[in-house]
């Protein structure tokens, strides 16, 4: 701690920044204008080299690849930046321990994401919410695996930035200024508040809330962001390559790779356009996965 510097709460383990740090009360704002101005530069680069809709989002697998890539990695860069050379942090403030500590951690998180989200498509499925459709899959076409694998380091790179962001930078500095409820559930809104959508049902906005609280009680559990990154990294690309399904409101046309499934329940079983994570299976998986990590931690 630096000299005259008042004694703080760090979430994770290792001595504060040594740098300025702003005012809690800013920390959501400035969040939310990295997210802003990382969006807007992305789109600037990403209107000449690939094809998007009116609301900026990609409409094809390679769209999709370069969407999860330039913004994102602009969004890293960014706040690294202010955490260097303005905080005078490092990485293992934001939740990065060692190296080698954190690819384990990033693996098996991975995993787990992969296991839960194949566990959420088949309840719901299991409930009626979707079927089997015959429609050509990824494996008829190997040229199709391509974009998929080069999807996997995307969704990499467009999840750990989101986690840096909201649970690495954001999470830790709200504990510090105030305390790990406050940080959790400010953390979490702006989280559902930066992927809202307008016209979106209750439902998903619960879901994209619980989801943002989920992470935030990992890392909090585990005191650091590694296996939250790897968690959502698996989440997120096995539910845009898998099923053929949307992807937080996302259809870009992906060829499944297990399953091609389509949607015939409720938009309530489904999700409807959002996909399976505005559906209430989702609710219900992330109410039972804040329980366990609430306990556990306890």
């Amino acid at each position: 701690m630096a000299p005259g510097r008042p004694e703080t709460t760090e979430l994770y383990p290792v001595p504060g920044p040594a740098g300025w740090l702003m005012p809690g009360v800013l920390t959501p704002v400035a969040a939310l204008a990295l997210v802003i101005a990382s969006a807007l530069l992305g789109d600037l680069g990403l209107g000449s080299i690939v094809r998007l809709d009116p609301k900026g989002n990609p409409v094809d697998i390679w769209g999709l690849v370069a969407f999860t890539l330039v913004p994102f990695s602009l969004l890293a860069l960014m706040l690294l930046a202010w955490v260097w050379t303005v905080e005078r942090g490092a990485l293992a403030n934001l939740g990065l321990a060692s190296p080698r500590r954190a690819l384990r951690s990033f693996a098996r998180g991975w995993l787990v994401g992969l296991f839960t989200l194949l566990l959420v498509v088949i309840v719901a499925s299991l409930s009626g919410g979707f079927a089997l459709r015959t429609a050509s899959s990824a494996w008829d076409d190997p040229a199709s695996l391509l974009p998929i694998v080069a999807l996997m380091i995307g969704f990499a790179v467009q999840a750990s930035a989101e986690e840096l962001l909201f649970r690495g930078w954001l999470f830790s500095s709200l504990v510090r200024k105030f305390n790990v409820a406050t940080g959790v559930v400010v953390s979490s809104a702006l989280f559902a508040l930066a992927h809202f959508s307008r016209g979106q049902s209750a439902l998903v906005s619960i879901g994209l809330l619980l989801f943002g609280v989920f992470c935030a009680l990992w890392a909090w559990r585990a005191r650091d962001i590694a296996g939250v990154m790897g968690w959502h990294s698996g989440w997120n690309w096995l539910l845009a390559v898998g099923f053929g399904l949307p992807l937080t409101g996302l259809d870009v046309g992906i060829p499944a790779l297990l399953a091609p499934l389509q949607p015939v329940g409720p938009d309530w079983l489904t999700g409807g356009a959002q996909g399976p994570e505005g559906s209430i299976v989702c609710v219900v998986f992330f109410v039972i996965g804040c329980m366990v990590l609430m306990r556990r931690r306890g």
